[in-house]
């Protein structure tokens, strides 16, 4: 009687703890687990695709926030005051850059804005018959196609130049964003690592400081590689009387924030403005092109890669052609930036896989011993 008793005690209790949706065999409740496991990695990668356009403005205001950061750390080598007041004044002189930079372009840039497309369509028709005339079987529909392709991807950036800002919202964005993140950056570094298990967050610490030194180092390099470009092509066109000089230096120094598509492309624009001039303006556009390009490459870029991180060029043109055909011109600046953190993570991953190895290594020869 006091067994059944019991039994019929202990019965509801095991009802209780058991859910109606319990798969009781082992095997399948391991099948269940594993097809939760894709169907939430799926899930991810769906809204990863459909919140992309913001991820990628979230990240834009990292690297904004990576250049103030890294401007307000080398005012503080001359600038002995509070980082705030370091951080504001690098947010000044950037906005009193751009001012200018309008102001100039309200006076000059764009009216040669205006006159560049006109430019480029006559250029483009005389190599059309250049090349119909050598006995290439070329249309008029291709040229405009290739053309329009090629306008499309520096018509952002000429219209920034003019005062047209096409991408005003998500610009602001970044930069709000960005100032946010750069005024109390450990706030949100802690926020991130709240989400991660606790095994994991020192590693997480150690890794997103990686991550920002080399951020600040690489988009330091690049700055000075767009002011080095941009001036001195500026300067060697002026000297002949290259017509559009201004326009073309800062197209070159904007452009030289891509690496490799950015050159080709100013390149191409260069030469065709020269040679709108004669042959002699031609040759002279393109022997400043290859110089140009020729004394970055070789002594600015390898200088700054020692000092960041060293991307291979087809790595970089292979990111820069995905992100593009992705994100457009957006995708195209900020490829250079995101495969750089991608490779710090790797590394920093190895090193994790190492350091354990090592350790368990050493613990099997302690248990040994």
């Amino acid at each position: 009687m006091a067994s059944a008793d019991a039994a019929e005690l202990t019965a509801p209790e095991d009802d209780q703890r058991a859910s109606p949706t319990r798969i009781a065999s082992p095997a399948m409740r391991l099948e269940a687990q594993r097809a939760l496991i894709w169907v939430t990695i799926v899930g991810l990668f769906v809204l990863a695709i459909y919140i992309s356009q913001s991820l990628l403005v979230i990240f834009g205001a990292m690297v904004f926030a990576a250049m103030v950061d890294g401007g307000a750390r080398l005012l503080h080598r001359v600038l002995p005051i509070g980082r705030g007041w370091r951080i504001g004044i690098v947010l000044l002189g950037t906005l009193a850059f751009f001012t200018w930079l309008a102001m100039f372009a309200g006076q000059q840039i764009s009216q040669e804005a205006a006159q560049f497309p006109a430019l480029i369509e006559q250029q483009s028709a005389l190599l059309l018959d250049w090349a119909q005339g050598q006995g290439f079987a070329v249309s008029n529909e291709d040229v405009q196609a290739i053309a329009g392709q090629l306008m499309s991807g520096v018509g952002m950036v000429t219209r920034a130049i003019g005062g047209l800002l096409g991408a005003l919202t998500m610009l602001v964005l970044v930069v709000i964003i960005g100032i946010y993140v750069v005024i109390e950056p450990r706030l949100y570094e802690r926020g991130v690592a709240w989400m991660l298990p606790v095994d994991d967050r020192q590693s997480f610490h150690v890794t997103i400081t990686r991550m920002a030194f080399t951020l600040r180092r690489l988009m330091a390099g690049r700055l000075v590689g767009m002011a080095f470009e941009g001036v001195l092509t500026w300067g060697l066109l002026s000297v002949y009387g290259v017509p559009m000089a201004a326009l073309l230096g800062i197209l070159t120094g904007l452009l030289a924030f891509i690496p490799n598509v950015g050159a080709f492309i100013s390149g191409l624009l260069m030469v065709m403005v020269g040679f709108s001039g004669g042959w002699d303006m031609g040759l002279y556009t393109l022997f400043v092109y290859v110089l140009v390009q020729s004394f970055d490459g070789y002594i600015v870029v390898p200088l700054i890669a020692k000092k960041t991180v060293d991307l291979a060029p087809a790595l970089v043109l292979g990111a820069q052609l995905i992100m593009g055909i992705l994100f457009g011109i957006l995708g195209l600046f900020l490829a250079d930036p995101l495969l750089a953190m991608i490779k710090v993570a790797l590394e920093r991953r190895a090193e994790e896989q190492e350091s354990g190895e090592e350790q368990g290594q050493l613990t099997l020869k302690t248990n040994g011993a």
